[in-house]
């Protein structure tokens, strides 16, 4: 009994210190980059899965997971099977998020603090949640795999998506705003684990 108090005790711990590939985060900035998007010549507006998606910005990022919620029977969930909220700056520190909980649902990131070891403003405009619309199915695979701690990079466009219905989904197209209509909706075409 002991022994398998002792091996239960050993995973619970390597779980709350690496990250999804057995390898530790040490604290410090680990993606000092913030995502880049531009307008120059975007592609026309194409059909995809029954929708109508219009680039709006070209989009690539390299992001550290914070949390990932799957998602199987919202109207979105056609398009994003998954969600994941990512940070940059310091808020890939594994020091600062130790003193950050993170939660997801109903497609909205939630974060709270007591102690604010950014100020708020960062935590903001150096994380997000973003709906990934995966081009394809070896991108979809890729997008699903992503774990929390995992260290990603991938590139597309930032969309707006029309059905036939009238229904329409349209991504923020800043890191600066909050709330509702603050996610980023994003085709992607491209979408690697790094660590």
């Amino acid at each position: 009994m002991k022994k398998l108090l002792g091996i239960v005790f050993l995973l619970a711990v390597a779980v709350f210190f690496f990250n999804s590939n057995g390898t530790a985060l040490p604290p410090g900035v680990i993606i000092p980059d913030s995502p880049v998007q531009h307008e120059n010549v975007l592609p026309s507006a194409f059909d995809f899965n029954g929708y109508r998606l219009t680039p709006l910005a070209h989009f690539e990022m390299t992001g550290r997971v914070l949390a990932r919620k799957r998602y199987r029977t919202d109207r979105e969930s056609d398009l994003a099977p998954v969600d994941l909220a990512l940070g940059w700056g310091r808020m890939s520190d594994t020091a600062v998020l130790e003193k950050i909980k993170i939660t997801q649902s109903g497609r909205w990131y939630r974060w709270r603090t007591d102690n604010f070891p950014i100020p708020r403003k960062e935590i903001e405009s150096s994380s997000a949640n973003m709906h990934l619309i995966p081009a394809d199915t070896h991108v979809k695979n890729r997008v699903l795999a992503a774990r929390e701690g995992d260290i990603v990079r991938f590139s597309g466009y930032l969309v707006r998506a029309d059905a036939p219905d009238g229904w329409r989904w349209i991504s923020s197209l800043t890191r600066t705003d909050t709330g509702d209509g603050a996610c980023e909706v994003v085709y992607v075409k491209d979408f690697f684990r790094i660590q």
